[in-house]
């Protein structure tokens, strides 16, 4: 057996192991055959290691300190298929980057200053960077706090997560195939890269109210079967790998908002409906309610006191997202230059993973 260092943790609605990259092998083969064997895959139950079964308990994370002046740690996001031989690093988590400025202070990479500390993350997923504060009063971690995160039971300490310049993580553009809107089997959609490609689509379009709840929805496999059609066919008009394997881009179905918020959504991961909301898909949401003429931004509500801030319906409650626009110089025409939400983390359980020999 292999023993290797890790902590689980959970973060945002996801939870997944947290790794040092000094432990795991330098060689991608290697790594990613390791990461299968810890976490149990393949099988649908992943009985044989620390996964919980499903996509949103199937996740890793690889830290290190980052060698770049602008950036304290780094990280590499792995969504390790439940029941198939697979690692895919495409996609990124928001959910899982709220745990790595915890484990970087857990672990001596970051100094604590007080009361928050301001820890800067590259994504090496995407290239992009993120500022993570924090709690730390006195100079001291504290996972404690009065911060309720719809989705998540109790309470914990705020984490604010600043996505600096998130469009064009995988297409290099913020509206990948160059318009607001594009069809896909006679229906308007929307394809949008900030802080992950994702394509949105109208729920009435598909015959939904955008309301149902995830056992309705996962329920329904002719709309789920559709619901792939057109991800495929959105990964071919943003210039994306066409592959049911593969994580982007992602897909989320939007509606008019009913219990107050900005917008209603059910985001897909993929093939079932997100108990919650990815951060990562809230923040492209957030960004296509402000650009004219989506999919998004036809049925958004926006608060005329705040119209900055984005707050999503989804299957557990709601998730706030702020975002920030600036006049873009050599246009004149606005532009979101970053974003922000409020999650949180906590540590698991600290110890060794047992990875069998491998071949």
């Amino acid at each position: 057996m292999n023993r290797i260092p890790c902590v689980l943790m959970r973060g945002g609605s996801s939870k997944g192991l947290f790794f040092l990259a000094e432990h795991l092998p330098d060689d991608e083969v290697a790594r990613n055959r390791l990461l299968l064997a810890a976490m149990g895959s393949p099988d649908v139950r992943q009985i044989d290691g620390m996964g919980g079964g499903n996509d949103l308990s199937s996740k890793v994370v690889i830290v290190a300190p980052s060698r770049r002046p602008d950036a304290d740690v780094e990280y590499l996001f792995a969504q390790v298929s439940v029941a198939r031989d697979l690692v895919d690093v495409l996609p990124n988590s928001g959910n899982m980057l709220a745990g790595v400025g915890p484990f970087a202070l857990e672990h001596g990479l970051v100094k604590p200053s007080s009361p928050t500390t301001k820890v800067r993350i590259l994504n090496i997923n995407s290239g992009k960077l993120v500022e993570a504060v924090v709690q730390t009063p006195g100079g001291t971690l504290t996972y404690s706090g009065k911060f309720r995160l719809d989705g998540v039971p109790g309470t914990s300490a705020p984490i604010t997560l600043n996505f600096l310049d998130p469009a064009g993580t995988r297409t290099g553009r913020l509206l990948p195939t160059g318009k607001p809107r594009d069809l896909i089997a006679g229906l308007p959609v929307t394809c949008i890269d900030f802080a992950i490609p994702i394509v949105f689509v109208k729920a009435v379009s598909l015959g939904k109210s955008g309301h149902e709840s995830k056992q309705e929805l996962d329920g329904d496999a002719g709309f789920l079967d559709r619901l792939e059609e057109i991800r495929r066919a959105a990964a071919e008009l943003m210039g994306l790998t066409v592959s049911p394997d593969r994580g982007v881009p992602k897909i989320a179905v939007v509606a008019a908002p009913r219990h107050g918020g900005s917008i209603a959504s059910r985001y897909f991961v993929p093939s079932s409906c997100h108990p919650v909301h990815a951060a990562t898909g809230a923040l492209a949401l957030a960004a296509a309610c402000h650009t004219p003429d989506t999919v998004a931004e036809e049925v958004a509500e926006l608060d005329e006191n705040s119209p900055n801030r984005i707050v999503i319906e989804h299957p557990s409650g709601q998730m706030a997202c702020q975002i920030q626009i600036a006049e873009d110089s050599a246009t004149g025409m606005p532009s979101i230059v970053a974003a922000s939400l409020q999650t949180s983390a906590r540590a698991l359980l600290s110890g060794e993973v047992f990875v069998r020999d491998l071949p």
